[in-house]
């Protein structure tokens, strides 16, 4: 299920979505690029910034160098069990 948001521009013009702590997110407030260890706030955070459009779901793959598959496994996750489905130690218990 892909739900989408709307982009939202702030006062320094900048688009933003809202984030899945409810904050405001911004291009420049998600992880780095060489991301290696993905903690659980930072998988949400790419995937609420595709839903919003801030990122293309090509564009995340290639900055974050992740498949296609692996984003779309998080988005299901997110989906399915909310943000507690993309912890890894309990992979099992949510599949």
């Amino acid at each position: 299920m892909l739900q989408q948001q709307q982009t939202r521009t702030n006062s320094r013009g900048e688009p933003y979505v809202i984030g899945p702590t409810g904050a405001p997110l911004t291009l420049a407030d998600l992880p780095p690029r060489d991301t290696g260890r993905w903690v659980i706030r930072r998988k949400a955070e790419v995937v609420a910034a595709v839903r919003g459009g801030l990122l293309t779901l090509e564009e995340a793959c290639d900055r974050y160098s992740l498949t296609t598959e692996e984003f779309l496994a998080w988005q299901k996750s997110i989906d399915r069990h909310g943000m507690a489905g993309l912890r890894t130690t309990r992979l099992q218990q949510y599949r």
